[in-house]
């Protein structure tokens, strides 16, 4: 049986957890208990992740930067749970109030995720996806690719325009096609992929979704393909 505990402290795991999921909506419900989740305003991304703590009633947060901001302003707080706001508490004996937002207001996700069948596994180290990153960005790259080689029967990730079949790209490896007589194209829109750094096991569905489990953390993301992604079967 758990104990409730209204006094807590969060563990910087949680805090980046909770500054992360603040990149795909501005505001959050978290229930009772150890499992926190969001989705975006146009749900096409859902991140969900079980934490160390367990909270110990339900509370809204409209502004989740402002939250967090808020919580920045003391050096390892300590955040007492009311019926209606939390008491954030500082070393120094400083004390914020910050009250909770009406849950009706929330961007919330309303049902679990169901991944239809898998079409595509592979590993994505955190270089890997950096690396992805940062070369769309200097290259002024939106789309993220995940497509076969038939050659070489292998998976590649590359950023590009797809609009452009001019435009420069960059592409890398990410493992061996199992399937070797299917082929697909997987679409993204790069800005959608505000994911948590470290590494991750990716699988794609053969339509509408992909699911990032993050490898240290119990951290999972649902991300919605472009509607021009396409899998074929051989």
């Amino acid at each position: 049986m758990i104990t409730k505990v209204n006094n807590m402290k969060l563990s910087k795991e949680t805090f980046s957890i909770l500054k992360n999921f603040s990149t795909l909506n501005s505001n959050l419900l978290v229930k009772e208990g150890n499992e926190i989740n969001t989705i975006t305003p146009a749900k096409n991304v859902v991140a969900q992740a079980k934490v160390a703590e367990q909270f110990p009633i339900e509370f809204g947060i409209w502004d989740m930067n402002k939250f967090l901001g808020t919580v920045s302003l003391f050096d390892d707080p300590e955040f007492i749970f009311g019926e209606k706001s939390v008491k954030i508490k500082g070393n120094n004996g400083g004390t914020v109030s910050y009250y909770y937002s009406e849950p009706s207001l929330l961007t919330t996700l309303k049902k679990e995720i169901q991944m239809p069948e898998v079409g595509v596994d592979f590993q994505l180290t955190e270089n890997e996806f950096n690396d992805l990153l940062k070369a769309a960005s200097v290259l002024q790259l939106p789309d993220l690719c995940v497509r076969s080689n038939e050659e070489k029967g292998t998976i590649e990730l590359v950023a590009l325009d797809k609009k452009s079949s001019t435009t420069n790209n960059y592409m890398i490896t990410v493992g061996e096609n199992p399937n070797l007589e299917d082929s697909f194209e997987f679409y993204y829109r790069i800005e959608n992929l505000k994911l948590l750094p470290g590494e991750y096991t990716v699988s794609i569905c053969k339509s509408i979704v992909s699911r990032f489990v993050h490898k240290k953390y119990d951290l999972i993301y649902y991300v919605a393909l472009e509607v021009d992604s396409s899998y074929r079967e051989g």
